[in-house]
């Protein structure tokens, strides 16, 4: 377990499964209510996450008392919105912050930690993408040093709705490894 500045990193198991899904309905609707266009509660399951820690690293962030206050899942390819790419960056998705408990800050700290993580790994990039119709988030991405690399236009989700995505990365020079 790593410790951030108050914020306990631990990767999840299978048995976290359930717990991330609250986590990514709760952040579903606080986007809904907040006119945001991009995640819908129901959209992950249990077999998403287990998945995804199957296939690259989903982490969970903790405070102190051992509550759940984020997590975010690490891939190590993102074809479906990235292209086949050669083996220079580590793909941040689905970064989820508790709002009730978590303490500002805390998504720059889990991002953070994914980019320690993708540097540990000896990839000099991050990437991530996000949905085009959100500048608030598109914005906290460059706030913390991403840039916009490009935009695919027909992403498909699997309720077959087609939306466009930002592509942003960040080069990581000199970062402390995790």
């Amino acid at each position: 377990m790593n410790n951030d500045e108050g914020i306990l990193f631990r990767r999840a198991v299978e048995k976290d499964a359930a717990a991330l899904v609250a986590l990514y309905d709760r952040a579903a609707r606080w986007m809904q209510k907040h006119g945001i266009e991009q995640w819908k509660p129901g959209d992950k399951d249990v077999a998403h996450f287990v998945a995804k820690m199957r296939d690259g690293e989903v982490w969970l962030a903790g405070d102190a008392e051992g509550r759940i206050i984020g997590a975010y899942e690490l891939w190590w390819s993102d074809e479906e919105a990235w292209g086949v790419q050669p083996p220079v960056a580590g793909y941040v998705h689905r970064l989820m912050v508790e709002r009730k408990t978590a303490p500002a800050g805390t998504g720059r700290r889990m991002l953070e930690h994914a980019e320690r993580r993708i540097a540990g790994s000896g990839l000099p990039r991050a990437r991530l993408d996000c949905v085009s119709t959100n500048p608030r988030l598109i914005a906290y991405y460059q706030g913390a040093g991403y840039r916009v690399v490009g935009e695919f236009p027909h992403k498909e989700g699997k309720d077959g709705r087609v939306y466009g995505v930002i592509l942003l990365e960040k080069r990581l020079d000199r970062l402390s490894v995790v």
